[in-house]
């Protein structure tokens, strides 16, 4: 194949598209989804399960299991299988360097790979990708791949956030946005233009649950349900990796801490089965907005 100048390999997208897809799968039933979505627009898929991480439903499809460190593995599979593009799905608790199986391709592949855990998880992910694109295979979105996972823009519940809760949302997806160069959470309560919680390494759901022991701690003094929980991306992040989510537990939490609603960044936002996520807000009486942020 010629190339014009300057050009790779992966800057044919339409190439890639045409070779089997390989989907990086954590936890959660994200990666099943994923995979439904592309099989139902014909693509030949593989999956790549990270043990101790990934559900054992991905065994439903064509698939290896790998331990975290072990790259030459995978390298190896991707280009025993042809694989030309790699989505990356489903949560995975950050492991330190010194926790990983390294095996020899790891090894020998350690001075590039060790920087890449001196900073955020953004700084990781974003490392990891060009790690894959070194190696000839583009990583994808899962906005490239099943885009009716990603939250619309307005309602998605029975429930519409009051003025207040519309301008708390708005302060939280502004705090979010700040933030992102810390290379921080993705994810923020906000109740009457207070920020409540911030999040950190914790994850959404623990910080929910500090909020809900904070009020029945009465240490935080809010009359009735008060509060919205905003989700969205940092700014200017690589749509392709990390994406916030949230599911049906996303809305337990919320109700828990006995929030007003949820807003998400419309379009950035993943949202796991969301009939079931819609109905859960629903009788949990709370709103859900998907919100230009």
């Amino acid at each position: 194949m010629s190339l014009a100048p300057n050009a790779s390999p992966l800057d044919d997208a339409g190439e890639a598209h045409a070779k089997p897809l390989a989907i990086l799968c954590g936890g959660g039933d994200f990666p099943m989804q994923v995979a439904k979505a592309a099989i139902q627009r014909g693509r030949d898929l593989v999956m790549i399960g990270i043990v101790g991480a990934a559900d054992q439903r991905i065994e439903a499809f064509p698939h290896i299991w790998i331990h975290l460190g072990e790259l030459g593995k995978l390298f190896a599979a991707l280009k025993q299988r042809g694989v030309g593009e790699i989505a990356i799905v489903g949560a995975v608790t950050r492991p330190e360097l010194a926790d990983l199986r390294l095996d020899w391709g790891a090894l020998k592949r350690l001075p590039s790979l060790a920087p890449l855990f001196r900073g955020g998880d953004n700084h990781l992910m974003t490392g990891v990708a060009r790690l894959f694109e070194s190696e000839g295979v583009r990583v994808v979105g899962v906005h490239e791949i099943a885009p009716q996972l990603l939250a619309p823009a307005g309602p998605l519940s029975a429930r519409r956030p009051s003025d207040q809760a519309h301008a708390d949302a708005v302060r939280g997806g502004a705090l979010i946005g700040a933030l992102s160069p810390f290379d921080a959470g993705q994810a923020a309560v906000v109740a009457n233009g207070r920020v409540l919680a911030i999040e950190a390494a914790e994850g959404t759901d623990a910080m929910l649950a500090r909020i809900a022991e904070l009020r029945a701690a009465r240490r935080l003094r809010l009359r009735g349900r008060a509060g919205v929980l905003v989700k969205a991306p940092k700014r200017n992040q690589d749509m392709r990796l990390d994406l916030p989510a949230v599911g049906a537990q996303t809305i337990e939490g919320a109700r828990r801490a006995e929030l007003e609603g949820v807003a998400l960044a419309a379009g950035r936002v993943l949202i796991a089965d969301r009939e079931s996520f819609t109905r859960a807000a629903d009788e949990a009486g709370l709103f859900v907005f998907g919100l230009e942020i």
